[in-house]
C-alpha cells in the first residue's frame, strides 16, 4: 500500500512539474523577453528623440524592480503550492491535456484549494496590479519615463523574476 501511496506521490510530482514548466515558466519567459525588448526599444527611443536624464533612468529601474517584486510574491506563492499541494497542479495538467472532445460534460472540478490566507489571494493580485499600473502611470504623467516604457518595464521585471526564482525547478541542483 505504502509503495503504491508513493508512486502515485512522485507521479503527481512530476505532473505538476510538468506543468509549471509548460503552463507557468515558458510564458513566462517568452512575454519576459518581449516587454524587455519592447521596453528597452521604449526607452531608446526616449534616449534618441526625447528627454532621458538621471530621473528616467531610476523610475525606469524602480518599476523594473517593482515588477520583480510582484513577481517573485507571485512565485512565492506558486512554490507553497507546488510544495503543499502538488495534487493541483497535477489535476491543471491533466485538465489542460485533454483536448475539447476528449473531456466529459460532467468532468470533475479542480479541488478548491484550502489554506490559510485563501481568501486573501485574489486582494493580493489585485493591490499588486493595481500598484504597478499606478506607478506607471504616475511615471508617465510626471514625464520622466516615456508612456510605452513605464507600462512595459514593470511587466518586464514580472516575468523575469517568475522566471529566475522557479530556476531550481528548471536545472535542479545536484547534491
Amino acid at each position: 500500500m505504502k509503495i503504491i501511496t508513493a508512486k502515485r506521490l512522485e507521479g503527481e510530482h512530476e505532473m505538476a512539474r510538468e506543468y509549471v514548466k509548460t503552463h507557468i515558466l515558458f510564458p513566462s519567459s517568452l512575454l519576459g523577453l518581449i516587454f524587455l525588448l519592447s521596453g528597452t526599444g521604449s526607452l531608446i527611443y526616449q534616449f534618441m528623440f526625447e528627454d532621458y536624464g538621471w530621473r528616467t533612468f531610476v523610475e525606469s529601474t524602480a518599476l523594473l524592480i517593482a515588477g520583480g517584486c510582484l513577481g517573485w510574491g507571485q512565485t512565492r506563492y506558486h512554490q507553497y503550492i507546488f510544495r503543499e499541494y502538488p495534487g493541483y497542479f497535477a489535476g491543471r495538467l491533466r485538465t489542460f491535456s485533454r483536448s475539447g472532445q476528449k473531456r466529459s460534460k460532467r468532468e470533475v472540478l479542480l479541488p478548491e484549494l484550502q489554506h490559510p490566507g485563501r481568501n486573501l489571494v485574489p486582494l493580493y493580485y489585485t493591490l499588486g496590479v493595481a500598484g504597478l499600473l499606478g506607478a506607471a502611470a504616475l511615471s508617465a504623467i510626471f514625464g520622466h519615463v516615456y508612456y510605452m516604457a513605464a507600462f512595459l518595464m514593470p511587466w518586464a521585471g514580472f516575468f523575469w523574476a517568475k522566471m529566475y526564482f522557479w530556476r531550481e525547478l528548471m536545472a535542479p541542483r545536484k547534491q
